[in-house]
């Protein structure tokens, strides 16, 4: 056994960092096994024991610094690489690594000491004693099935798997599923089997769900939003398989862009441009167009869009507004949504329920009720066939690629020799001088994978030798790097305020925060 104990930060010297290194024999461990899934299971295994620790010290009229405390990090229910649990290898010697942060008792030496020193490793020997191989190997198994699925989606031409029995509503603090919810069951006419589970398939394509209020609608896109990453045992939504290259797309009023080409969704911008369109406030359907094209640039194959959350003039523009309104600047996503599709190879699910404006255009459409879903597609397109033909617009261009330069690209602020790094809980990440709004960014799970796009951010930047920077290949060498190396390999103690715990990002949520930088150059 080792404990490998470190500042946090040069401030907090009374709340160390200790890395728990367990040998794999020690609990009969196989080497060749999945690292991520066995460090997963391993931390969750793991809380129970630190709440039972500070179930010891607790004292109710004295405050953590006072009194000490035992942290680690608490993961929500995705199957995620992080920090807080890994494997390591020493002298070819396999261990299982716990990261936790230990409050030491203000003026209370003694207490440390008994905390460290018998507290703590008692609490991991009844780890080790307790540690279950056939759970940990159904997490195995769990993870292999939810992979095979990842893999027939994309053999046969499937943007989304949801299977029977799921359960989707999630409880009051979206921890778990709602207890009594009704189990997911697929309209038999769309049912599919993959790995021996029946469900419903979401064919490539335009997808509509639409339904009354409080149908089910948006919980059913909430839940394809979560089947980007795998889901662990208990979750409700562990066969919930979607693209993961999937992004939700909503309007984003008064967020920043910076040089994009709007010009299939916005024709023209009074004094301004739609082909290079910044603006450091934009309205709900600029910011609607322009987070829609940053996803194309992102290799996103999906995109999940519910109406609650978008701009309707950006959304639709019925027959009488078209008469009415003569020079409309925007061309609706009814009108490019199949071009999207057929064109760009853009699949899309839209939650609409105040509108039958795509329903001519849909390639499939489901029927929420009473969070029972039914495929009502013959049906619909019954009720279309008397509308008139739409005159067809001109093809657009899709493809953009965008980089920046390496000007304001800082993590030091204008004219300070001290760099400036942050996560706000407000809903705001500060490097340099920037001040970046992200409550519009879905996909983010947690504050830990949010510290961790902070810092991949700063670590691009402060190791940058050129004067233009290709984003992608950047931030995917960082990903990389920190898959093979370990996910803290990116981490800096010099900075207060963060806690110590990150979880691995997607790219496509690092080039979200990116985009929203105020004051960088992009070259379209």
């Amino acid at each position: 056994m080792a404990y490998h104990i470190e500042r946090t930060h040069k401030l907090t010297l009374d709340k160390p960092c200790i890395t728990i290194k367990i040998p794999f024999e020690r609990l009969g461990l196989d080497e060749n096994r999945d690292q991520v899934v066995l460090s997963d299971f391993a931390l969750r295994e793991w809380v129970p024991h630190i709440e039972a620790l500070n179930k010891l010290i607790y004292n109710r009229s004295r405050s953590d610094k006072e009194n000490g405390a035992f942290y680690c990090f608490r993961p929500t229910n995705v199957v995620l690489q992080r920090n807080a649990s890994f494997v390591e290898v020493i002298s070819d010697k396999w261990y299982l690594c716990l990261m936790i942060t230990v409050q030491l008792p203000f003026k209370n030496n003694d207490k440390a000491m008994r905390m460290l020193c018998k507290m703590l490793p008692k609490e991991v020997e009844e780890l080790i004693g307790n540690f279950d191989l056939n759970k940990l190997n159904a997490a195995y198994e769990l993870v292999e099935k939810q992979n095979r699925i990842r893999e027939w989606l994309k053999s046969n031409d499937y943007s989304a798997f949801i299977a029977n029995g799921s359960i989707l509503p999630r409880n009051k603090d979206n921890s778990g599923p709602l207890e009594g919810a009704l189990p997911f069951t697929s309209p038999e006419d769309v049912e599919v089997e993959s790995c021996g589970l029946r469900g419903m398939g979401i064919k490539h394509g335009v997808t509509v769900i639409t339904g009354g209020g409080y149908s089910g609608k948006s919980t059913l896109l909430d839940a394809l939003n979560s089947g980007i990453y795998n889901h662990s045992i208990g979750d409700g939504r562990e066969f919930v398989i979607t693209d993961q290259s999937a992004m939700e797309i909503s309007a984003e009023e008064g967020r920043s862009i910076k040089n994009i080409n709007i010009t299939p969704f916005i024709k023209w911008i009074p004094n301004g441009s739609a082909e290079q369109f910044s603006t450091d406030y934009a309205s709900g359907s600029t910011s609607q167009a322009a987070n829609i094209m940053e996803a194309i640039n992102f290799g996103c194959k999906l995109l999940l869009i519910d109406e609650d959350r978008s701009a309707t003039n950006f959304m639709i523009q019925d027959i009488k507004m078209r008469s009415l309104i003569k020079h409309e600047p925007i061309t609706p996503f009814s009108e490019r949504v199949r071009e999207l599709y057929e064109a760009a190879h853009v699949s899309s699910v839209l939650v609409i329920g105040g509108s039958g404006e795509f329903l001519s255009v849909a390639d499939q459409i489901i029927l929420m009720d009473n969070f029972v879903p039914k495929n009502v597609t013959q049906e619909a397109k019954k009720l279309c066939e008397d509308d008139k033909p739409r005159e067809r617009i001109p093809h657009t261009k899709w493809e953009i690629e965008r980089n920046i330069t390496a000007d304001h690209f800082s993590s030091y602020p204008q004219g300070s020799g001290t760099e400036k790094l942050m996560v706000s809980t407000m809903g705001y990440l500060m490097i340099g001088d920037e001040q970046i709004d992200i409550r519009g960014l879905y996909n983010i799970t947690s504050y830990a994978q949010l510290a961790a796009i902070a810092f991949i951010i700063r670590k691009i930047a402060i190791s940058n030798q050129d004067r233009l920077i290709f984003l992608h290949e950047k931030i995917k060498k960082a990903l990389e790097d920190m898959e093979r190396e370990g996910v803290d390999i990116v981490f800096s103690s010099f900075f207060p305020g963060f806690e110590r715990w990150l979880e691995l990002p997607r790219i496509n949520e690092v080039l979200s925060v990116i985009n929203r930088m105020k004051h960088l150059d992009f070259i379209d």
